[in-house]
């Protein structure tokens, strides 16, 4: 059965202009990764959130084939091994899709039955995460960066946010935020009731601000390691 991780990585001072150059040297090692169907090698914004990049945090999408390939790749990989050898910290997330709509560089990666993810944690009230990823146009970024870069931001402090990061595969045009909610409950009340949030949704539809946009909401299944020196779901599962 098919698998999807999010994986962040912390690097230790010093190894910016080689991480940078993994963001062009990477991408062909990955594609060549058996039972790694897609990827994207992302990087992450100042703050969490804007324009400006945190050159020493990164991000990996990743849909496997099945679980064994990705522990394969975490446990072996020279790919892999090279990150964690210069890492101050990871933090990988193992997760189930429940909902996607939208295309990513034409494809829809998260397509695919989720069975594995029957009966997980967030079924009985567990945490869920949710990516939004867009090609905003270069004509629309300025409106983009003043109304939805804010309310991407405030959602770091939103009631029920565990983890909330921006992600992105080149600054200002193609953006993504990456949040993990406690439950699927405070996930929705943020959606629904959060005025700039709802106020960021009509000017996107209103404007036409991207090229092409994914939305996409899972189960979290599983993590392991820390973000920040903590682990932003110590407890949860215990919980659900």
């Amino acid at each position: 059965m098919p698998l999807t991780t999010l994986s962040l990585i912390t690097l230790q001072p010093g190894h910016a202009r080689w991480a940078l150059a993994q963001m062009g040297t990477a991408p062909p090692q990955l594609k060549r990764v058996a039972g790694l169907r897609f990827a994207k090698l992302l990087g992450s914004g100042a703050g969490g959130f804007g324009a400006l990049p945190n050159l020493r945090r990164y991000g990996l999408m990743a849909v496997w084939d099945d679980a064994a390939a990705a522990a394969a790749f975490f446990a072996q990989h020279p790919l892999w091994q090279a990150y964690r050898a210069r890492a101050a910290e990871t933090w990988t997330a193992y997760l189930g899709p429940l909902k996607a709509h939208g295309l990513w560089d034409g494809a829809t990666p998260f397509d695919y039955p989720a069975d594995a993810a029957a009966g997980a944690p967030a079924a009985a009230g567990g945490p869920v995460a949710v990516l939004t990823r867009a090609s905003i146009r270069w004509w629309k970024t300025p409106r983009f960066w003043r109304y939805v870069a804010p309310t991407s931001a405030a959602v770091a402090g939103a009631p029920g946010v565990a983890l909330a990061i921006g992600l992105g595969e080149l600054p200002v045009v193609r953006q993504a935020t990456f949040s993990v909610w406690r439950s699927a409950a405070a996930m929705q009340q943020y959606a629904y009731h959060d005025a700039r949030h709802r106020e960021a949704m009509r000017l996107t539809r209103q404007e036409n601000w991207y090229s092409e946009e994914l939305f996409a909401r899972f189960q979290v299944l599983a993590a392991e390691g820390t973000v920040d020196g903590r682990d932003p779901l110590a407890g949860l599962f215990a919980e659900g």
